[in-house]
C-alpha cells in the first residue's frame, strides 16, 4: 500500500513539474540568463512551502509513516562544502539543463537522450559514496 502511495505522489510531482515547465531546458537557459522570473518563482515558492512544513513538523513533533518521531538533524556549518558542492550542482544544472527531480520527469516525457544524464548521475552518485569518508567535511 505504501508503494502505490509513493508512486502516486511521484507521478503528481512530475506531471507537476512537467506542467510548470520546470523540467523544460528553455525555462533553465532564461533562468540562468536572468531574462524570466518563472522558475525563481517556482523555486522560491517551494522554498517557502517547505519553510513552513518543516517548521510546522517540529512545532507539532510529528511523525513518520512508521509512528516514529521526525527528527530533523543541525547541518554542518562549513563554508567550503556548501560553496563547491553548489559551484558544482549549479555547473551541472546549467550544463545539462536540469537538476536531479526533472532529469526522471524527462525520462517520462520521453526525452530518453537524459539517460546519458541519469547514468552519469547514478555513477557520480556512487563514487560519491565511495570517497565520502575520504573528503574534507
Amino acid at each position: 500500500m505504501r508503494s502505490l502511495v509513493y508512486i502516486i505522489l511521484g507521478v503528481i510531482f512530475g506531471v507537476t513539474m512537467y506542467k510548470a515547465e520546470t523540467a523544460s531546458w528553455f525555462r533553465i537557459f532564461e533562468m540562468f540568463n536572468f531574462q524570466s522570473f518563472h522558475m525563481y518563482g517556482f523555486i522560491g515558492s517551494a522554498l517557502v512551502v517547505g519553510l513552513i512544513g518543516i517548521q510546522w513538523m517540529k512545532k507539532k513533533e510529528a511523525k513518520d509513516i512508521d509512528g516514529e518521531k521526525i527528527v530533523i538533524q543541525p547541518k554542518a556549518k562549513s563554508i567550503a562544502r556548501y560553496l563547491i558542492g553548489g559551484i558544482f550542482f549549479g555547473l551541472g544544472w546549467a550544463l545539462v539543463g536540469a537538476c536531479p527531480g526533472p532529469i526522471f520527469v524527462l525520462l517520462g516525457a520521453g526525452v530518453y537522450p537524459i539517460l546519458v544524464t541519469i547514468v552519469g548521475a547514478l555513477i557520480g552518485t556512487f563514487l560519491y559514496g565511495k570517497i565520502r569518508n575520504k573528503i574534507p567535511h
